[in-house]
């Protein structure tokens, strides 16, 4: 088994697991909404999409793209149809008192302890999202090239799919991780929970199948982490898989700060 035969299998296992559970979901209790475990669905089959189909193109494995590619196609289209039907179901409503609700939106940031380590977290991550996504670029930077090498070698993996998958998280997890920082300031941003959950799913999806092909032992032992970086490569990568999730329990069991009042409510 190859590295890139590695990153498919975690890529896939990790896709099949919240499908399933969605359409158990739909079966059992089909009166209930699935709209929350459904958006962190879309997020981590997107995910998958964008890394693993490319990948699959560019890189060394990219001179054995057979017919059987093009099933990539009803595997691309069947989740963007299931994502825009369940994006459109009902959203929860909130039925908090407007006083609560402008109580806890008064408060600064300094006041809400956990919302401060949030967006401090944030900041950190968006500055590791752009160190690995310039390593990810061949940035001839001393510090960019001791990282690769001593760290995570797995980003130069000819086989395209971490150095895919470091661009992703440059355009797509950077500009989230800049409007979260905005939602978590800024009082009313009622649409912080839907993009939450869809980036919470889909860095659970690129994480764990960047963490395992990372380790896998059928990869190439030049691109595998090396054992006295484990601990460091571990302790890095579970932190910024777990952040997003973290974040999303926030939007969703405490969203006061997120809830968007009404005018006339404002006035009372």
């Amino acid at each position: 088994m190859s590295a890139s035969a590695a990153t498919g299998v975690f890529v896939l296992s990790l896709s099949a697991i919240p499908v399933t559970y969605v359409f158990n979901h739909l079966v059992s209790q089909h009166e209930e909404s699935y709209r929350t475990i459904g958006l962190c669905w879309v997020g981590s089959i997107i995910m998958s999409i964008v890394v693993f189909v490319p990948g699959n193109i560019v890189g060394k494995y990219g001179i054995r793209t057979c017919p059987a590619f093009f099933l990539s196609i009803p595997y691309t289209c069947l989740p963007v149809w299931a994502g825009f039907r369940i994006y459109n179901q009902p959203s929860e409503n909130y039925n908090y008192p407007s006083k609560v609700v402008q109580e806890v939106q008064a408060k600064d940031l300094l006041r809400r302890p956990f919302d401060l380590m949030l967006v401090i977290c944030l900041l950190l991550a968006t500055g590791f999202s752009l160190f690995r996504g310039l390593i990810a670029l061949d940035c001839p930077a001393e510090l960019c090239r001791f990282y690769a090498q001593f760290q995570e070698p797995y980003l130069k993996d000819p086989a395209a799919y971490p150095k895919i998958q470091m661009l992703v998280y440059l355009f797509y997890s950077v500009p989230y991780f800049v409007v979260a920082l905005y939602g978590l300031v800024v009082p009313g941003c009622s649409w912080m929970l839907d993009i939450t959950l869809i980036h919470a799913g889909g860095l659970a999806q690129a994480q764990f199948s960047h963490i395992g092909a990372s380790l896998h032992a059928r990869t190439a032992y030049v691109y595998r982490v090396p054992e006295e970086a484990k601990i460091l490569f571990l302790v890095l990568n579970i932190a910024y898989g777990v952040l997003p999730q973290l974040l999303a329990y926030r939007c969703l069991y405490k969203p006061e700060f997120f809830i968007k009042i009404k005018a006339d409510e404002k006035v009372e």
